[in-house]
């Protein structure tokens, strides 16, 4: 058997920051309706771990899945995949 299995990685927005070293991010999938066939959007809130607080609400990141750092915190931050700009 393999020693090391491939942790989960997903993408999504940091809609908030405001805990020390903490962000929560929205992750968004799409899933078809099982008897309608219809597209719909689900989300999900995930609490993930930021070490460095680079993090601004509205940034496009990518976690990974980690050990519990916390009650609710089994994410990471990986990487910045884009920054928020505000117009």
């Amino acid at each position: 058997m393999s020693d090391a299995r491939q942790k989960k990685q997903l993408i999504g927005t940091i809609v908030s920051n405001k805990a020390d070293k903490t962000v929560v991010i929205q992750v968004e999938r799409q899933v078809k309706h099982p008897r309608y066939r219809k597209i719909i959007t689900r989300q999900k809130k995930y609490m993930a771990h930021d070490e460095e607080n680079t993090g601004q609400v509205g940034d496009l990141v990518m976690i990974q899945e980690s050990r519990p750092l916390s009650r609710h915190k089994t994410w990471r931050v990986i990487k910045t995949i884009r920054k928020f700009v505000q117009v």
